[in-house]
């Protein structure tokens, strides 16, 4: 028996992004971003707890305006773009936290590696048609992560002691989806 207050909710790659941030030097953040996502958003109206998400990324599309760090990242030293190509995100709970406000707790594979991650999400909100006739909900979800437990442990020392690349890594989704 199917739950009537189910609804199925495409992922739109053209209004939504993924961007991630690292610190650099130990100064400062250096900021990326992921395009033509994909994903698909199994939505319990009645009870938000009730849904489910999967989300795509690939890796081809990272880009941190700059090609030649670009290029490093997608290599073999960081995620491996070529044995790796796509990061994806499949939830198994949703808890309420607040008023439009959730922990989406589920399994992030990066590099080929699956660990558990959960996600502070704000949203969805209130559903608005688009001016073709769709109607469209976004939502916005925030982490963080140590990229050496998904194996991207590839850094160097700096003389003045620290090292290049922070190991914590910020991951924020600004997401909008249409029901199908």
């Amino acid at each position: 028996m199917t739950n009537s207050s189910q609804t199925t909710w495409n992922l739109d790659p053209a209004h939504s992004a993924a961007e991630f941030k690292v610190k650099h030097m130990m100064i400062s953040n250096v900021k990326g971003s992921f395009r033509a996502l994909s994903g698909v958003l199994n939505l319990d109206e009645a009870d938000v707890t009730g849904s489910s998400v999967e989300a795509f990324l690939p890796v081809a599309t990272l880009s941190t305006g700059d090609e030649q760090r670009d290029g490093h990242l997608k290599s073999a030293d960081f995620f491996d773009a070529e044995k790796f190509p796509t990061i994806t995100f499949k939830s198994n709970e949703v808890k309420r936290t607040g008023e439009g406000e959730y922990a989406v707790t589920g399994d992030l594979t990066l590099r080929g590696v699956t660990k558990p991650v959960t996600f502070a999400v704000e949203g969805p909100s209130a559903p608005g048609k688009d001016p073709w006739g769709n109607l469209r909900i976004g939502l916005t979800a925030t982490t963080r992560i140590n990229r050496k437990d998904f194996g991207l442990t590839w850094n160097s020392a700096l003389e003045a002691g620290g090292v290049l690349v922070g190991d914590e890594v910020g991951l924020t989704l600004d997401v909008q989806f249409i029901k199908a």
